[in-house]
């Protein structure tokens, strides 16, 4: 319940600053947008076209693929003939250079860019018009090394792509919020967006840094922290656009981005088994048999958790869907610690199709 009310105030604090728009700057640097592609997400073509509708004066948008046959070369051509004055490109990232194919496809954009400007986000981002905007206007602050965005899922129409929108509004975005408030400001990044200057990259020792890394936006956020630069939180919210998972291919993803959260902040990893307010509410009234205090105990608990859903849901990610899907968190919640133990006690992840081992942090290819 106290990890409840600190997401509140987390929440309404960022949604306060939120409120106040950063100085307009008249002149921004030119921007080269890095965004790495494997395969094809739901929504993917609108997502591209969102970043070519951009209220900015120049920035290019550099397109990675790893192998000539990627179904999204067929994307990227026709975004090409949609937006002919817009300057996009598609870049052969054909080296292998480690073990995370993304990050590999990075440090090989970076070379193709011709702005000290960079942003990087997922292939399944959408976003606003004003977005490349907000987000270059923030960078100017001083002492900023790093800007990175909350973001909200948009759910396909099945109940596990539901639930995982809903654990996006409700458990991962308060939780990076409190994180902000405990540790006295961010120091990470979020795979949503990340915009920094090649300056600050190159002091970390660029992408090749951290090629093995599974959570390379995390990363990423830390190395420049580290050099003495804030990252910064911003004002703008960004979409992704779940598939229609299944049962297995839910809790595969839940699994793995449990274990990235392990391997980048075992400490925070442990400390997320005290947050999970309706299994330990409803544990006191079983173990309690059903006192009168333990019922008084479990209603608090779960007012006060569906309080804090919503207030992140709808006042910080803007997100409609919490309320529709809002019937879903207690067996979002019940699901929640089984998914910790399979974080907690295993290495092995699945992503985009490959196996790896978790080591320290880093990737393992296994098959």
């Amino acid at each position: 319940m106290g990890y409840c009310t600190l997401c509140m105030w987390a929440a309404a604090r960022y949604a306060s600053q939120s409120k106040d728009c950063p100085e307009r700057v008249a002149d921004l640097p030119p921007v080269s947008i890095l965004k790495p592609l494997k395969g094809t997400d739901p929504e993917m073509y609108e997502s591209f076209r969102s970043h070519c509708l951009q209220d900015y004066a120049g920035y290019e948008i550099l397109l990675g693929i790893s192998d000539a046959k990627d179904p999204a070369v067929e994307l990227v051509e026709e975004l090409k003939r949609e937006f002919p004055h817009c300057a996009i490109k598609l870049v052969r990232c054909e080296k292998n250079l480690g073990v995370n194919g993304k990050v590999s496809s990075l440090a090989q954009l970076v070379k193709a860019a011709k702005y000290d400007m960079l942003l990087v986000n997922d292939s399944d981002i959408r976003v606003t018009p004003d977005y490349l905007r907000t987000v270059i206007t923030e960078l100017q602050a001083a002492g900023t090394g790093l800007v990175t965005c909350l973001y909200r899922g948009v759910p396909a129409n099945t109940i596990a792509s539901r639930l995982e929108s809903l654990g996006i509004s409700t458990d991962f975005a308060p939780g990076v919020l409190a994180a902000m408030q405990i540790e006295g400001g961010l120091h990470f990044g979020l795979g949503s967006t990340l915009a920094f200057r090649r300056r600050e990259l190159d002091a970390i020792g660029g992408f090749e840094a951290i090629m093995d890394y599974l959570a390379d936006d995390y990363e990423l956020g830390k190395r420049i922290a580290e050099q003495g630069l804030s990252v910064l939180l911003s004002r703008s919210i960004v979409q992704t656009f779940l598939p229609a998972y299944g049962f297995s291919g839910f809790f595969s993803h839940q699994l793995r981005w449990a274990r990235t959260i392990r391997a980048s902040r075992p400490g925070g990893y442990a400390g997320l088994l005290l947050t999970y307010t309706l299994p330990w509410s409803i544990l006191c009234l079983v173990l309690a048999r059903g006192a009168r205090w333990a019922w008084a105990l479990f209603i608090a608990a779960a007012l006060l958790r569906m309080t804090m859903a919503l207030v992140s849901g709808i006042f910080v990610l803007r997100d409609r869907e919490v309320v529709r899907s809002l019937w879903l968190l207690p067996i979002r919640d019940l699901l929640a610690p089984l998914v910790w133990l399979g974080g907690m006690f295993g290495r092995k992840i699945v992503w985009r199709g490959q196996k790896f081992e978790l080591e320290n942090g880093k990737l393992k290819r296994t098959g």
